[in-house]
């Protein structure tokens, strides 16, 4: 199966990056006639290289001129392999420095050294410009590189080199096409007969022709009507290989370079940003809040400063720290981008993006814990977990907000410990805390209403003032632990019950006596509490639990026997299907109508009647439930 890996060039003007890819590829990649005038490439160039074993290799063509910088980052982020080309006549330069720096700040896996021009020096002469490039390594901390000369003028070492590209490349891991589809869009044209085509390097995942892509941080939506890789059309354009896409449904001006091409809708453009920083150790200043620099991450340049640094900055220190930038870009976590000062222009550094959504929150100076969530995306999890406490992460931005694949997200989550509920994801703590607050609010609650059953649900969750779902969870492991009980839509710890003082019970009776001493027409719970006190409410409730009185409307009650005598008699004197006017049904009941209209309201809610127009009919198969008709629980 070939193999889709991107080889992008580095190096100083003119040590001869264009002619190298041309002398493997067969193709100048200058591409503008500028480019072909001048002699320099000054945007980026692209070629397809084959390779035995390994199949279509794409080779980017990078600026080297340091005006053209923010070119060559567009054409190194997302690459492979970084060929760092070294003139053999001239040896390190400038660029070659700070081209190798940013190739390690941008994570690039393996690096390999062609020394150009061989042709014009001797091999002594050779030797000592290796030795230069060994110490450049050695000075970053960068593993010793393979280094071959060669000439793209004679070809000599040519065959090397390639055989070298292979072996570099056969080692390399293929990109995931189970992840996200991500597309840094690096060129943006319009072609006749087409319309808006885009290029760039699909980091991860796959997109298919005719699927809609969603272009950040414009929030537009487009159709592929097209895609091309390496130049040829393909029914797809996955990980790992250049592609060109043909968008239907956008403008040229709304994808410029910088764009990023998505489908998954977890995408969000950001202008906040938490991420790992460390400044190149040759770097004489030190940033702080007020220091503006650009920033470079995939095929967008930025302005930018530091938000937060948890203490001042020092090189070759790793700091985590808060980016906001004066544009929204489209990241996720894990990515690595390149810090420079505007003016003097040149590259101070690097980082790792942590949070692309982060909010504001004090951050602390750890440097082992800022390296480990530069590491790994498990860190990233855990950190982001903890920073959002009982706010929560949603589910479906993990695996963009952490920088993982889909796949990877369950076994995340299952050594993180979270709890998951119906959208997000919680830390432990988050979810204790819950349960100790609603210990709380139901031993409380049994203090104040020593009547109560339990505590009204809804009197429950607006005194925890939590999310829905993190309250849910709470109650949720409460009960699997036996701790609490749910009864219909009251909560209560597990075992209890009621337990009225000797008052209560004298007072319960005699509410119980003037209740059905009221018969067909019972005192109100307004005129109960003149004549015993604030308690009436809780203790008709404790009553009506009891089976001993009826809640007919939100003010009165009825003795339970006097109420289904009440509705025997309606149902004996109804004939079935007839239709029955209030009037006619106070004359069969006899009282008046301030009590008949709530008793035949009860009598539709459990069954028993239904209306009809004005009137009322018996239903067929009545159903009396006077144990669920409460209007308050």
């Amino acid at each position: 199966m070939e193999r889709r890996v991107i080889i992008g060039t580095a190096g100083h003007i003119d040590h001869g990056k264009t002619a190298l890819v041309k002398a493997l590829t067969g193709v100048n990649a200058d591409r503008l006639p500028e480019e072909k005038r001048r002699g320099i490439t000054i945007d980026l160039g692209f070629a397809p290289l084959q390779l035995d074993g390994i199949g279509t290799v794409g080779m980017i063509d990078v600026p080297g001129h340091e005006d053209f910088v923010r070119s060559m980052l567009v054409g190194a982020s997302g690459i492979d392999l970084g060929l760092l080309v070294v003139a053999a006549d001239e040896g390190v330069m400038p660029q070659t420095r700070e081209h190798l720096m940013i190739l390690g700040l941008l994570g690039i896996p393996r690096i390999a050294v062609a020394l150009t021009k061989s042709d014009l020096v001797n091999s002594e002469w050779i030797d000592l410009v290796r030795s230069d490039v060994l110490a450049l390594f050695e000075e970053g901390g960068a593993e010793k590189p393979v280094i071959l000369a060669c000439s793209s003028k004679t070809g000599e070492g040519l065959q090397e080199l390639r055989s070298a590209l292979t072996q570099l490349l056969g080692s390399a891991n293929p990109r995931s096409t189970d992840d996200v589809f991500r597309l840094p869009v690096d060129r943006a044209f319009t072609v006749k007969g087409t319309g808006t085509v885009v290029t760039g390097t699909v980091w991860s995942g796959a997109l298919g022709a005719d699927e809609s892509v969603r272009v950040l941080p414009a929030s537009r939506t487009a159709r592929a009507r097209r895609i091309e890789q390496h130049g040829k059309p393909s029914d797809r354009a996955r990980a790992g290989g250049r592609a060109a896409i043909a968008l239907a449904g956008i403008d040229v001006a709304e994808v410029p370079r910088g764009s990023v091409l998505v489908t998954d809708e977890s995408w969000s453009a950001t202008s906040q940003f938490e991420a790992v920083i460390r400044l190149d150790p040759d770097t004489a200043i030190k940033l702080t809040p007020r220091t503006r620099f650009r920033l470079h991450v995939g095929a967008s340049e930025v302005g930018a400063r530091l938000a937060s640094v948890s203490r001042e900055m020092e090189p070759q220190e790793d700091v985590l720290t808060r980016v906001v930038t004066d544009s929204p870009v489209a990241i996720r976590g894990g990515d690595r981008f390149v810090l420079r000062l505007p003016a003097p222009l040149r590259t101070i550094g690097g980082g790792v993006v942590v949070d692309p959504y982060a909010r504001r929150r004090v951050l602390e100076h750890d440097p082992r814990q800022a390296a480990a969530l530069a590491a790994n995306s498990s860190a990233r999890f855990s950190y982001i977990l903890d920073a959002e406490g009982a706010r929560g992460i949603k589910t479906r931005e993990i695996a963009v907000r952490v920088g993982c694949t889909p796949a990877e997200v369950p076994d995340l989550i299952e050594e993180s410990g979270a709890y998951v509920g119906a959208h997000n994801l919680f830390v432990p703590l988050a979810v204790e805390q819950v349960m100790a607050s609603v210990r709380r609010i139901i031993a409380e609650y049994e203090i104040r209403a020593p009547l109560a059953s339990g505590v009204p649900s809804r009197t429950l969750r607006e005194g925890l003032r939590a999310n829905e779902e993190l309250v849910d969870i709470g109650i949720r492991e409460m009960e699997r632990a036996g701790e609490i009980e749910t009864r219909g839509p009251l909560v209560s710890r597990t075992g209890w019950a009621p337990s009225p003082s000797d008052r209560d019970v004298e007072i319960g009776n005699h509410l119980a006596h003037d209740i059905c001493a009221g018969g067909q027409e019972p005192p109100s719970v307004g005129e109960l509490g003149a004549r015993y006190g604030s308690s009436v409410p809780a203790l008709l409730r404790f009553l009506e639990r009891q089976g001993r009185v009826v809640q007919v409307e939100t003010d009165r009650y009825y003795d339970r026997s006097v109420l289904e005598a009440m509705i025997a008699r309606l149902k004996g004197a109804l004939v079935p299907g007839k239709v029955y006017v209030p009037a006619q049904l106070r004359d069969v009941l006899g009282f008046s109508r301030k009590y008949l209209i709530p008793f035949l309201e009860f009598c539709d809610r459990n069954g028993t009647t239904e209306r009809r127009g004005d009137g009322r009919t018996l239903r067929e198969t009545p159903v009396v439930l006077l144990d669920s008709f409460r209007v308050h629980p």
